[in-house]
This record gives C-alpha cells, structure tokens and sequence, in this order.
C-alpha cells in the first residue's frame, strides 16, 4: 500500500495532465465554436431557400405527367426521378389551369410563331379532270316512218360529214306508195271536202316528207316510188344502222347525225369542292391530245345529282369547236378559280395551325398579357377548304390570336404538363400504351 501511494505521489503531475488534456479534448468537441455557428447557420438559410424554391415549383414525371408533387422525388409508378415544371404563379392571378407556359428561350427554339385571325375573301383552285362529249341539243336520229327497202345508201361509211339537207339514202315503200295515192284522190275533193285534203296531206308531212316533195306529188299527179331520206341538220355521221338492199320496219333506226361544232366538256367534281362551284365561274382547260393549246370557258350546269358509285356530279361548260379539233372521249383537264360560293366574308386560318384529330380540330390560342408566351387548347369547327386555309365556322373570333408554327411542340408541352391537349381532350391522365409500373411488378426489375 505504501509503495501504491508513493507512486501515485511521485506521478500526480502526470494524472493532472492527462486529466486537463482529457477535459480540453472534450470541450473542443462537444462545444460550438463560432465558425462551426456560423457554417450551422449558412447551411440552414441554404436549406431554407432550396426549400422555398421547390414550393415554387411543380415535380412530375416525363412518362407520366398525372403524377405532380411539391418536391423532389420519384414516380410513384415507374420509379423514375421526376423533373421541374415551370412555376405559373408569376403570370398572375388570373391564370387559366389549363395554360400552357413556355418560356422565351424554349419558344425561340421550337420556333413558335402566331397569327392574329382576321376576315377575307376565300378562294381556291379546284382542279377537274374530264372528257369532251358531244352536245345532246345538236343530235338527230332518224327512224323509219315506213316499211320499205334501203335502194340506195349515200352515206357509205360512220364519220361522213353531211350538210343539212343531203341525201342519206333511198327507200322504196309500198306504203308510201299508197299514201301518195290517197294524196292524188283528195286533190279532187280539195274544195268540196277540204279536211279529206289535209288529212292526207298531213299523213305525208309525219312521215318527214317536205313541202317540196309534196308539192312535186301534187304537180305531177304521179305517186313517186322512191323517197330520200334527207339529213335535217348539217354535221357528222355517228352512228349508221343499215345498208344497201336492208328491209326495214317503221320505227326501224337508220342514222345518227351529230353537230360537233360545239361540244360540251363534262368534268368530275367531287362532293367536297362543290360548295366552291357555281354557274358562270371561268374555267381554264387543256386537252391532253392538244399540247401547247390552252380554252376557256363558264360552267353553263352543274349536275344536281352525286353517282351513287363514283361519288361525283357532273361540271359540264361549253366550247366552239371549228375546225372539229375537239373530238369526243378527249381527256381533258381544267382548273376553276372561284370565291366561295356562299359568302365572301369569313374567318381564315392557315392549315398549319390546326391539328387534326379525325372528328375534332384543335389550335391554340395565345392568352394576351402574359410575359411567357401561354397558350389554351381549344376546339373549332372548320368550313370549307380554301387553299392554304380553312374559313372557320366556329370557336374563333376576329382579333384573337392563334399559333401556326411549332403547334405540335406546344401539344407536346400540354401533354406532358397532363393538360388538354390533341389526343387528351379531357387532360388529367395520358394512356401511354404500357405501364412502367406494372413491368417492374412482373419481372421484380426497379425502375
């Protein structure tokens, strides 16, 4: 014991200095200093400004943009890290939900231009494809009035060009004959029975006997064997149904003379350029086999029916045709330069600034007074077609401004911020065609 005390005496200045070493060890740990304080408080005022900086902005995902939280973190279906939405609180309070805000920088780079939409004349080409026919006022067909035999044929061949007045061919007819006869025998009761004079007179006149021929009956007193067939207006053989030494019934068809020089033009319009078509709009046409030769004319009818199978009516105009250069069955092609027919004061918008959904139309319209270009998805109904533009028969008015250049990126944006947008009218959550989630639960596999 007296040899532990001794040593305890002979080392106390060594306890007493480990024991103030220990205790300095000790307050320079567990005692703040003034730079630790200050460090403390830099690192809180940074996590009090990042933490008013995600209150101000919106976190979702890019493959599910319904998914949106206050704060960082990640997609509660697919697991993916979500990303930063643009904050709108900065536009104001009148604030649509359903805007979509890009910035200057992003609108410069999607290369976003706008149109103020404004009244004008519509107009279009409409281009029609067709074909020469004959004009049906100008065809003669002859039949036979009478029974008898073709003696002599004039027209030798179908294509003949004839004048009015010539000779197509010679019949011999025993009824003839005879009506010439009864003719005779009625001269000699013309002052005592003068109806029995025109009856038979006029039996001769329905079967297309002139004056002329009848005169010549009544002059010479003798019936004559032999009738011409006469042609009754000046143009071309088209059709010939008998030849030489043919016994013929009445009612029998002999010729079909057609007047080719004027022929109609019969184009194909279809069901969507018929609201653009009206009588007396000027038409430019070429004829395929005609190179370097260009007509014009008006549309003089317009078919009021649609052929049920080709789902077209028929634009007919009409042309003069000397020289007979026009030749039925010649393909022809022409273009209408018309104003809408009902009206020529309507709104127009540029077709690029409409998205097509099948049913609906969609474009998008700047919001005015707003420091980053905003925009709001709306729907409108769409008149006719007019060239490059459409005249927009509702859900626009004059004045307001629309996007017609990057409006697919803007459709883009809306989609992802889950707002309304081309495929999601309604907005809220997009059908994607697969689900992250469900993957990873199958295979076991994190996202």
């Amino acid at each position: 014991m007296k040899n532990i005390i001794r040593n305890i005496i002979e080392n106390y200045k060594l306890i007493i200095g480990v024991l103030f070493t220990g205790l300095f060890l000790g307050w320079l740990f567990f005692h703040p200093s003034d730079n630790t304080l200050l460090h403390e408080n830099h690192i809180e005022g940074h996590e009090d400004h990042d933490h008013s900086a995600e209150q101000a902005t919106i976190w979702t995902c890019s493959m599910h943009p319904q998914i949106k939280l206050d704060k960082p973190g990640q997609c509660s279906i697919c697991a993916m890290d979500l990303i930063p939405l643009t904050s709108m609180q900065s536009a104001g309070n009148d604030v649509d939900p359903n805007e979509i805000v890009i910035t200057e920088s992003a609108a410069k780079l999607a290369d976003i231009q706008t149109l103020v939409v404004s009244r004008g004349t519509p107009q279009k080409s409409v281009y029609l494809q067709g074909k020469v026919h004959t004009d049906e006022r100008n065809i003669a067909v002859l039949t036979a009035r009478f029974g008898g035999r073709i003696e002599k044929l004039f027209v030798n061949f179908t294509g003949q060009n004839v004048r009015k007045g010539e000779k197509l061919a010679t019949l011999y007819s025993p009824d003839l004959i005879t009506a010439q006869r009864e003719l005779l025998e009625a001269i000699s009761f013309k002052e005592s029975r003068p109806s029995l004079y025109m009856a038979a007179k006029a039996k001769l006149k329905l079967w297309d006997l002139t004056d002329d021929q009848i005169a010549a009956i009544e002059n010479t007193g003798e019936p004559q064997h032999y009738f011409d067939v006469l042609s009754p207006i000046s143009g071309t053989v088209m059709v010939r149904h008998v030849a030489l030494g043919d016994y013929i019934k009445e009612g029998s068809a002999l010729f079909q003379v057609t007047d080719l020089t004027k022929v109609w033009v019969m184009f194909d319009a279809y069901e969507s350029d018929l609201s653009w078509i009206k009588k007396g709009d000027h038409v430019g046409l070429t004829i395929q086999s005609l190179p370097g030769k260009s007509f014009e004319s008006k549309v003089t009818y317009i078919d009021p029916f649609i052929d049920p199978k080709t789902r077209v009516a028929k634009v007919r105009i009409e042309l003069a045709n000397p020289g007979l250069k026009l030749k039925p069955e010649m393909f022809a092609s022409g273009v209408l330069h018309s104003d809408i027919a009902e009206s020529s004061d309507q709104l127009l918008i540029p077709k690029s600034s409409i998205l097509w959904t099948g049913k609906r139309a969609v474009v998008y319209v700047s919001v005015p007074d707003r420091k980053s270009p905003s925009f709001l998805y709306r729907e409108i109904t769409l008149g006719p077609e007019a060239g490059n533009y459409y005249v927009v028969a509702d859900g626009l008015i004059e004045g307001e401004k629309i996007a017609v250049n990057g409006v697919f990126k803007i459709d883009a944006a809306a989609q992802l911020e889950g707002k309304p947008s081309m495929m999601n009218p309604g907005g809220g959550e997009v059908s994607l065609g697969h689900n992250h989630g469900a993957m990873g639960t199958e295979t076991g596999e994190d996202h």
